[in-house]
């Protein structure tokens, strides 16, 4: 199986080489990832100025490519910058869990949804900003659950939020907005954005992803690419 693997942490962190070490098991890996933090670019790629690229040593058995851009970009290169195939993409492990509807800026998922732009399968793991060591132990239990269930063939894409002590695995949906957003005004004209965790709107519903991560268990779901309603689209598709 030939691996390509980013992240929205950047190239030097500690999330992309646990994550890396693990797949190696899995079969050849390439990692291209972000010289610096890309969090919260969402799908956002580069074409209007030049990037640098260029190979780095990260782990031993291991092509690494650092690219001065996003996630996205970073898997662009790794298929047509590259011109490699590849049999999976994961994209991780985030610094950050990314649940709700907060999961739309991601760069950790929007590198996943490039990779379906390729047409190959592809999954992001996300663990708590202190808890990527311990979500490590579990990339095992996580995999093994989407292969075992043969999920891949049901779809292509999986966001994989993984809790500091893990009580089981949950299959779930996307819950509502993780962060209350706000700006700090700081000297001059300068603001930052920052955010602080808020409780799902259904607590207690641990087919959500907020619920579940925060409930203790492996949160695993399933992604789609396409932004149509399908159902107001078809009601209307034969109107003029």
């Amino acid at each position: 199986m030939r691996i390509l693997i980013t992240n929205d942490d950047g190239v030097n962190t500690l999330g992309i080489r646990l994550l890396a070490e693990w797949a190696k098991k899995l079969g050849e890996v390439t990692v291209v990832a972000p010289k610096v933090e890309q969090s919260g670019k969402s799908h956002a790629i580069e074409f209007v100025r030049e990037v640098e690229i260029k190979k780095v040593p990260l782990l031993d058995g291991v092509e690494v490519y650092s690219m001065d851009s996003t996630p996205a970009d970073c898997v662009r290169f790794g298929f047509s910058g590259l011109n490699r195939t590849y049999d999976l993409v994961l994209s991780g492990i985030n610094k950050g869990v990314n649940v709700g509807a907060d999961l739309v800026y991601s760069g950790t998922v929007g590198a996943i949804f490039e990779a379906a732009r390729f047409g190959v399968p592809a999954i992001a793991f996300s663990a708590f900003p202190d808890g990527q060591e311990a979500a490590a132990k579990y990339f095992d239990e996580a995999y093994n659950y989407i292969v075992k269930n043969n999920l891949i063939a049901e779809n292509p894409l999986y966001n994989v939020n993984i809790p500091r002590e893990v009580k089981g695995i949950r299959m779930t949906q996307q819950g509502s907005a993780y962060f209350s957003d706000y700006f700090i005004k700081l000297e001059g004209d300068m603001y930052l954005q920052n955010g602080d965790p808020i409780p799902d709107e259904l607590p207690e519903d641990l087919n959500r992803d907020t619920v579940a991560i925060n409930s203790g268990y492996i949160s695993i779901t399933p992604l789609l690419t396409t932004r149509t309603n399908m159902e107001v689209f078809h009601k209307y598709k034969t109107v003029d």
